[in-house]
């Protein structure tokens, strides 16, 4: 065995005693090994997955899904109930939204925010009632915007001056009221990814505290819009609450200020709410987030003398991140050597960056295990690659694998639910997996996976005459 010193491993990979473990913080509660060895995923084997829809494939466990918005919505409710007020709970489009999984969050009580037409489309064509849609996003075109408005959209969360102007035009002219909330940056730096952290000053999300009392007033001044509240969102992937707690207090500052010009029935703090993506990653249950953070907000009220606004919450991934699992077919591997005595075994499967982006975009940590049965030998150290023509191409940076995995095996990827197939492409004209949810023994496609002939479509050039001698 390596001494630290001489691993490559980072120091916060555990050599498992068994490599063919699932770790049950990583995996869907459903995720179990059968009488063969094989993984099973809401009664289904990953075998019969593979063979009935191929690979890559996203395996998507229904009951995982519902559980997870089911247990934030009662949090929630409880933590507000103890404090004086109502919590609302909105499931993130963003982290992976077909006309389905929208059915299911909104059968377990939830609201659904989006980011764009598109994903406001899938949210209508679904049947989510529009007065429970929150719209965010930094740049809504005009388009976007007056299609919110006219189909009642609950909430549009405004994110600029320009924005608020806009939205003033489109409600004159086709004389309608608007509800919005004012997105704000509370300053607070959330323990996360750059590129997930939304709550620092210097980025493009949102009006700086200092800016949002004048924002407020214009839309006061506006016929067409309700000003409703405040939002703040301090990034994703969060462990813990003290960030939370530390960017409420700043904000409450800010809605106690704007109840001397008129009502704030609302106050949506985000989320964010980080998932086990390795057997290391600690998330805070879901309880206690609750729990802690509307104690937060109802102390911040008292202290102030103001009642404690109605509250909204936007879990993100941790509602549907850990229900996702990959399955790919091993194609190569090889062994590489690194000096002095020490190699790692690369290991190439049929996917790749193009259906999870996150390792290369942000370095992102994963974990696998040999789907298809029982490994055997002493867990190698092993990364995961794609077969893009990107040395980036990542899918599991570090992991201990069984020895004797080989070309034909099958490879899961747990917690691939959530900014997996909403962040997948055509890079190098590969078409993006199906998308398969499973529940009690039953598999069924969800999203369908694209063809070749898919990809081909949208070329024009298919169409158009080939003249003799074209360069």
């Amino acid at each position: 065995m390596l001494s630290p010193a001489d691993s490559p491993a980072p120091e916060w990979l555990v050599v498992p005693d068994d490599p063919n473990d699932l770790v049950a913080s990583v995996w869907p509660a459903s995720a179990t090994r059968d009488v063969d060895g094989g993984i099973e995923i809401g009664g289904v084997r990953a075998t019969t997955l593979a063979q009935t829809y191929g690979t890559p494939v996203l395996v998507l466990d229904e009951d995982e899904v519902r559980g997870r918005a089911r247990a934030f919505r009662l949090a929630f409710d409880a933590a507000a109930a103890d404090n004086g007020t109502t919590a609302q709970v909105y499931y993130a489009g963003k982290a992976f939204l077909c006309t389905t999984v929208a059915r299911w969050v909104v059968d377990e009580g939830l609201r659904v925010d989006v980011c764009t037409g598109g994903e406001l489309e899938v949210a209508i064509a679904a049947g989510v009632a529009p007065a429970s849609i929150g719209f965010h996003g930094n740049n809504k075109s005009v388009a976007e915007l007056e299609r919110a408005v006219e189909v009642g959209v609950g909430t549009i969360i405004v994110d600029s001056a320009i924005e608020i102007e806009r939205l003033a035009a489109i409600t004159a002219r086709i004389d309608a009221t608007q509800r919005v909330l004012v997105r704000v940056i509370s300053g607070v730096h959330a323990e996360t990814h750059d590129f997930l952290a939304t709550a620092h000053e210097d980025q493009k999300f949102g009006f700086p505290l200092a800016d949002a009392e004048a924002a407020v007033a214009r839309i006061r001044e506006i016929p067409g819009l309700e000003f409703v509240g405040l939002h703040c969102h301090i990034g994703s992937q969060i462990f813990g609450v003290a960030g939370f707690r530390e960017s409420a207090e700043r904000v409450l500052e800010l809605h106690a200020a704007l109840l001397d010009g008129g009502p704030v029935p609302q106050l949506n703090l985000g989320g964010g709410f980080g998932i086990a993506y390795t057997r290391v990653d600690d998330p805070t249950p879901i309880e206690t987030l609750a729990a802690e953070i509307v104690s937060a907000v109802a102390e911040g009220c008292a202290a102030r003398g103001i009642d404690v606004p109605a509250l909204s919450f936007e879990p993100g991934r941790a509602i549907v991140g850990t229900a996702g699992v990959t399955l790919y077919e091993v194609g190569t591997t090889k062994d590489v050597e690194l000096g002095s005595g020490v190699t790692r075994r690369y290991i190439s499967v049929d996917g790749g960056m193009s259906d999870n982006a996150r390792t290369a975009l942000y370095g992102a940590q994963y974990s696998a295990r040999l789907a298809s049965r029982q490994g055997v030998g002493e867990p190698r150290l092993s990364r995961v690659v794609g077969k893009h023509c990107e040395s980036g191409d990542i899918v599991v940076d570090h992991e201990y694998l069984p020895a004797d995995l080989a070309p034909g095996d099958l490879l899961a990827v747990p917690a691939t639910g959530a900014y997996c197939a909403s962040l997948s492409s055509n890079y190098n004209h590969v078409p993006r997996p199906p998308v398969v949810a499973v529940r009690d023994g039953r598999a069924r496609i969800i999203v369908r996976g694209e063809t070749i002939a898919d990809v081909l479509a949208r070329d024009a050039g298919l169409d158009a005459p080939h003249a003799d001698g074209d360069q």
